[in-house]
């Protein structure tokens, strides 16, 4: 597992420093409202982009099920679904994210000296958002089938000319917070070339060939049970995380400068723990399908410790040098203040976060979707959505919103301790349940 995980854990995170490099440079070059611009948008992007890469995780499931029985034939249309439903979502998404923009950003609540660089941003972002699809919908492809590395290696290569656009479109051509997101979109579509790129040219029953490329209906029936419910986890959570945005945009520019620079620098938080779900979800399904139940046991409780484990350590670091990560991306003082206050308010409850993204990932693998779908609607949606809505009205502070964190990953992590001990296991090859795990 480790061997698998390790370059998930590198391939997220060269994802992230491009991600924190957009907004270290706009910040630093472009000042404080273009920071807020930029920022704010992990909420939204992730709103209108997070059922795809559910679906693609589901996807990725099901390949990996396939993989494992070694069903050539169900493997080829697994993919090629995959692929057509890659391709169909990305623009519906491109059109939909280009003309709702400006809508949703109103709806947030966005500044009106902060709203022109979003709306500019978004939109640049979302023209490429095809390219965005495609990647994750190839990566998930080659790490369902145990390749791991060459997703690493397409990510570190759009990670270097992500900085070095970056550069070039923000500082010499003053192309201002669409140079960012166009630097973006460019280092998605060379990563999406080289992913696709490599399945089709290898000879394996996974590979892509074009012509093929189609809906198989049984296998999409498949997919959407597979991935539905952890694409509308996704979104549905994430429209909790733009209410949550909201909540902070009322406080103003500095507070969501200093949020924004707060969640690129969580994206690094998050590497030991969607590294390890996403391996969980491939070394459990996979298991399932090859029929090695003790082996799929030993691998939950190893990817669940490492996990924990590791983000705590990093929640550590976070809570003691928050003000040196924050200041890197702003020299504004009151940027900085909001963003330390929510580095320490939540890092040091890391590990629940763990915690509960490993149980997830072990539920999709073991076929139940479903499940991490309901806890996490009914705790990181609604009781998330009601604490604050409710809080707020009578203590009227920011850190009523970062206590939401903390609180929700705790209760989540109680109710997925509680199913993982009661759920039964599949039987080898995915059929009848059999006894609990």
């Amino acid at each position: 597992m480790l061997v698998f995980a390790v370059p998930i854990f590198f391939s997220n995170l060269f994802q992230q420093l491009y991600n924190a490099v957009d907004s270290l440079i706009v910040g630093n070059f472009l000042g404080g409202d273009a920071l807020a611009a930029v920022g704010s948008s992990g909420s939204l992007i992730f709103l209108l982009t997070g059922f795809v890469n559910g679906v693609s995780l589901g996807a990725g499931v099901l390949v990996a099920r396939h993989y494992g029985a070694k069903d050539d034939a169900a493997l080829r249309r697994a993919v090629h679904t995959t692929v057509a439903l890659g391709i169909t979502a990305g623009v519906v998404l491109s059109v939909v994210g280009v003309l709702l923009t400006p809508q949703i950003l109103r709806w947030m609540d966005t500044p009106e000296n902060v709203l022109p660089n979003s709306i500019i941003y978004f939109r640049v972002y979302f023209m490429g958002s095809l390219a965005v699809v495609m990647y994750n919908m190839g990566a998930s492809i080659l790490q369902s089938v145990g390749d791991s590395r060459s997703p690493m290696r397409y990510l570190i290569t759009a990670s270097i000319l992500n900085v070095i656009l970056d550069l070039w479109f923000i500082a010499g051509l003053h192309m201002g917070v669409g140079g960012a997101a166009f630097a973006t979109i460019i280092s998605q579509t060379v990563s999406a070339g080289l992913a696709f790129r490599k399945l089709t040219l290898t000879k394996e029953a996974y590979g892509v060939r074009w012509r093929q490329v189609r809906f198989h209906p049984a296998t999409l029936r498949a997919v959407v049970a597979q991935g539905v419910p952890s694409g509308v986890q996704n979104s549905v959570i994430s429209i909790a995380n733009v209410i949550v945005q909201a909540n902070i945009n009322a406080f103003g520019a500095n507070a969501m400068a200093g949020c924004g620079a707060y969640s690129k620098v969580e994206g690094f938080v998050f590497l030991p723990v969607t590294c390890f779900s996403m391996a969980l979800a491939t070394f459990v399904s996979q298991n399932i399908g090859a029929g090695q139940l003790p082996r799929v046991r030993r691998g939950m409780r190893f990817g669940i410790v490492c996990s924990c484990l590791l983000a705590e350590c990093v929640g550590l670091a976070m809570f003691t040098m928050a003000p040196i990560f924050i200041g890197a991306f702003s020299g504004e003082a009151d940027v900085v203040a909001f963003g330390v206050q929510q580095a320490r308010t939540v890092s040091l409850f890391y590990c629940l976060l763990a915690f509960s993204h490993c149980c997830a990932g072990i539920l999709r693998g073991l076929g139940r979707p479903v499940v991490p779908m309901v806890i996490m609607l009914a705790i990181w949606c609604a009781l998330r959505i009601t604490y604050i809505t409710i809080t707020v009205h009578f203590i009227p502070q920011i850190s009523v919103v970062f206590w939401a964190y903390p609180i929700t990953w705790a209760i989540s992590s109680l109710l997925f301790a509680w199913y993982l001990t009661h759920c039964p296991m599949p039987a080898p090859g995915g059929g009848a349940q059999q006894h609990p795990a």
